[in-house]
């Protein structure tokens, strides 16, 4: 604001030169883009900051009162006193609401640098009140038309005089008095309020239906009455043959002063939908967990031995996406979440083979060592930072193409911020307090109304809603304490402490229940990378204890079935996915024997009697006689047959047994054939054998060159070291404190060398912008006598690159065709070729 002993400033560029260091930087923090590459000085810094994409941008981070207000200024006279601004705003009865808000609106807005001046001169800058006034082309979001001297401006002279005098007013020698008449009644309030009380009741019907907007009506040749009535006193102004347009000021007027019909200086609330006790919904979201880690080792483990084959376009066709839904028993859309979530967790990645496919990574055999909470905490954090967003999948890029899971074009800048918006919003609800989901959504809108891709942002919240529920950020809707602490959000203390005592109290609470509700509408400033794995590790530390046990132990049964009540230790939930086949999944898992998984664990290099010690080991129960039978029987006849490469063969010591083979009707396809009694060769390669044979009804065992039985690890396939696919940022990133001290620091020195005052050369003066031109007997002579008085001096400089600067230095030793200069520019010492000094000029004793 500008006080009687500072001058006003006359451009933004001055108006930034007045700021401080904390005002420069908040600016910078809030408009990255500005100091990508850093600006030289103030003035490049102001031009930058009125760019067209440079003030879109700042536009659409404005929330909906500080839009507000930016659409009132643009529809302001230029520069606007802030009592006209608050009667915009807050209309002739000064909404207290409104007037209470309205100092912070405009305080973004000067910190932004969308708004400049003191507040008896406030100025929009130049391209945003071209964004934001009204036109017929682009409308005013107030609804707003043109101003009296604006629709008139093509008007004859004449016509002009005959409007004022019907309106009542004395003719007047010229068309700008005139309009400064017309426009001097409709905006006092009494003369206008008389006049409009002789309007005919349509007429006034007529005004009232264009007074919020859409301004401009349609009109016949000959008009009505009412409408003549309207036109002859100007409170109507023609704009093209058979269209009109309510003045902006007759507007206000009938309006009662204000821009906008419903000033929004609040934002909404998030309404509770339900609430309950924390404990249950920490057991919730920590049940949730538990699924999402069994759920990624299930689809990991599904692709072990190399999984889908990647399209030539990149992703999983929709018939490999089907296929995993199916394998973990989820909707198509879940399937395609669990699959980018170990996408982007750095755990299944491409194998670059010729014959491309998706299969684990490195980084899975490592993760699947961790403590389950820390392998949790590694999915919420990659989640939390994605920018690729699952709920796409299945849709339409702009080519019409269909979007597939993993595949290119799933990538949205917004996504991460969304959803770091949508659980921040949760936090401020009370504990174990679930939101009602449009709330959220209206909430959202009206902190980033001008955000062009407004519905995406709705459907990232929604799926953010859904996806945090997924994994076990949310319980029951409700944020979780290891939720919270993924955030960096504290978990209350007193609240932790108090849970037992609310034991006895209601579950939940219905949607009409009134609960206290945080209304701050400033998203939480981002966590750094450090930051964020902090919390991480706090989230899973508070994780760790709500999670259950791992079990060492499974219940066989006679059925053939054996149950394992929860999750189990690694070396037997490994064992038991080799010799087992999963039947169902839910709070107790049931695995099946089956001939063709105890023959999986078989070729996997175990024997009987090592499947026996381990069911005895691990089971509850005694082993039931049907299940020692099964294994007992699979084992005796695996490996009787033995296959190799031929192309393939089959060799086995029981002559008879070969000859069923030949003369079974089903091995017609492998092209058998006897080279000895106890080998036969076949056309189809060793692994078609294998299938075959076993499709047949019998256990082959493979073989090395040596003769020895080869053994077939689960976890044969893994791709290439990995890295997770790094997020898509929005714009460029904020910059940190470092990097806000070096860039503020570089353009007040800019500045000191650009606006330094110079002594005028006997050549002339140089013109604003321009580099000093001094011969090199001039330079060498100026530097030397700075050197000797002590004195600064400002120079041009162009670098080995061919970059032109101005710096102001203080010689201290000029040598050997270099001077060695404290820089003031730069904060140091320096040395510069006289060759690539352009001129010198002394500074102004001032």
């Amino acid at each position: 604001m500008s006080t009687e002993d500072t001058p006003a400033p006359r451009s933004l560029a001055e108006a930034l030169r007045s700021r401080d260091d904390v005002s420069l930087a908040a600016l910078l923090r809030s408009r990255p883009d500005l100091i990508t590459p850093v600006p030289t000085d103030l003035t490049q810094l102001a031009t930058r900051a009125g760019t067209r994409a440079s003030v879109v941008r700042a536009l659409e981070r404005l929330d909906r009162f500080a839009l507000q207000t930016a659409q009132a200024l643009a529809v302001a006279g230029d520069p606007a006193a802030y009592e006209e601004l608050l009667g915009l705003m807050a209309g002739d009865e000064r909404d207290a609401a409104v007037a209470a808000a309205l100092p912070h609106a405009l305080g973004v807005l000067r910190e932004q640098a969308l708004v400049w001046g003191g507040d008896d001169r406030l100025r929009l800058v130049r391209t945003a009140r071209e964004l934001l006034s009204p036109s017929p082309q682009h409308p005013s979001p107030t609804g707003l038309g043109p101003t009296v001297q604006e629709a008139t401006a093509g008007m004859s002279p004449g016509r002009i005089q005959e409007i004022v005098t019907t309106a009542g007013l004395p003719s007047t020698h010229d068309s700008v008095s005139a309009v400064a008449a017309l426009t001097g009644l409709f905006t006092h309030r009494k003369r206008m309020a008389r006049l409009l009380a002789k309007a005919p009741a349509e007429a006034r019907e007529v005004l009232e239906r264009l007074v919020w907007g859409p301004p401009y009506g349609q009109v016949t040749a000959d008009p009505a009455a009412h409408l003549r009535w309207l036109l002859d006193r100007g409170l109507l102004l023609p704009t093209a043959p058979g269209t009109v347009v309510l003045p902006r000021e007759v507007a206000l007027h009938l309006r009662g002063g204000r821009a906008h019909r419903e000033p929004e200086p609040v934002p909404p609330p998030v309404a509770v939908a339900a609430v309950h006790r924390p404990q249950v919904v920490d057991s919730t979201a920590a049940g949730q967990a538990l699924t999402a880690l069994a759920t990624v080792e299930e689809l990991l483990k599904e692709w072990d031995e190399g999984g889908p084959a990647v399209l030539r376009a990149g992703g999983l066709s929709v018939r490999d996406l089907k296929r995993t839904a199916v394998a973990l028993d989820v909707a198509e859309p879940v399937a395609a979440f669990w699959v980018e979530l170990a996408y982007a967790a750095g755990l299944v990645a491409s194998d670059g083979e010729a014959d491309e496919r998706y299969a684990p990574t490195p980084a899975y055999d490592e993760w699947r060592e961790l403590p389950p909470a820390e392998r949790w905490g590694r999915l919420a954090e990659a989640w939390l930072a994605a920018t690729r967003t699952p709920g796409l999948v299945g849709g339409r890029d702009a080519k019409e193409r269909t979007l597939a899971a993993l595949g290119p074009g799933l990538d949205r800048s917004a996504a991460p911020e969304v959803r770091h918006r949508v659980l921040t919003l949760l936090a401020a609800l009370p504990e174990g307090a679930a939101p009602v989901a449009e709330s959220v959504l209206e909430r959202l809108r009206w902190e980033r109304p001008q955000r062009r891709e407004d519905d995406l942002r709705a459907r990232l919240a929604q799926w953010t809603l859904h996806e945090a529920e997924l994994i076990g950020v949310t319980g029951r809707g409700a944020l979780s304490a290891p939720g919270r602490a993924l955030l960096g959000v504290p978990v209350p203390e007193g609240a932790r402490g108090a849970r037992e005592a609310r034991g006895a109290q209601e579950e939940s609470a219905g949607p009409g229940d009134k609960l206290p509700v945080h209304h701050h509408h400033r998203a939480a400033t981002p966590l750094t990378a450090a930051e964020q794995a902090g919390a991480t590790a706090t989230a899973a530390r508070l994780l760790a204890p709500l999670l259950p046990e791992p079990l060492d132990h499974v219940l066989l049964q006679a059925d053939l079935t054996a149950v394992a009540p929860g999750p189990l230790q690694r070396p037997l939930a490994d064992m038991l996915a080799v010799l087992a086949d999963v039947e169902s999944k839910g709070g107790a898992t049931v695995y099946r024997f089956t001939p063709a998984s105890v023959r999986r664990a078989l070729d996997a290099g175990r024997s009987a009697s090592d499947l026996h010690a381990f069911l005895a080991a691990h089971s509850r129960t005694p082993v039931p006689q049907p299940l020692a039978y099964l294994i007992d029987d699979v084992a005796r006849r695996h490996g009787h047959l033995r296959v190799g490469a031929a192309s393939a063969y089959v060799r086995c010591d029981d002559d008879a047994l070969l000859n069923e083979i030949l003369a079974d009707r089903r091995a017609a396809g492998l092209r058998l054939r006897r080279l000895a009694p106890t080998v036969l060769a076949a056309q189809a390669d060793p692994a078609a054998l294998l299938e075959g044979l076993r499709a047949m009804g019998f256990a082959p065992a493979a073989e090395s060159a040596e003769g020895d039985v080869l053994i077939a690890r689960a976890d044969a396939h893994r791709t290439p070291p990995r890295t997770a696919p790094e997020p898509v940022p929005d714009g460029p990133p904020v910059p940190d404190a470092t990097l806000l001290a070096a860039a503020i620091r570089a353009i007040r020195a800019g500045d000191l060398a650009s606006t330094a005052p110079r002594k005028p050369s006997e050549g002339g003066s140089v013109a604003p912008g321009e580099l000093p031109r001094t011969s090199s007997a001039e330079t060498l002579a100026t530097m030397q006598a700075a050197c000797l008085t002590g004195e600064a001096v400002w120079i041009g400089f162009v670098n080995a690159e061919g970059a032109a600067s101005q710096r102001v230095i203080a010689p201290v030793r000029v040598e050997g065709g270099f001077v060695t200069a404290y820089d003031h520019t730069a904060d140091e010492v320096r040395t510069f070729p006289l060759h690539r000094i352009t001129g010198v000029a002394e500074l102004a004793d001032d």
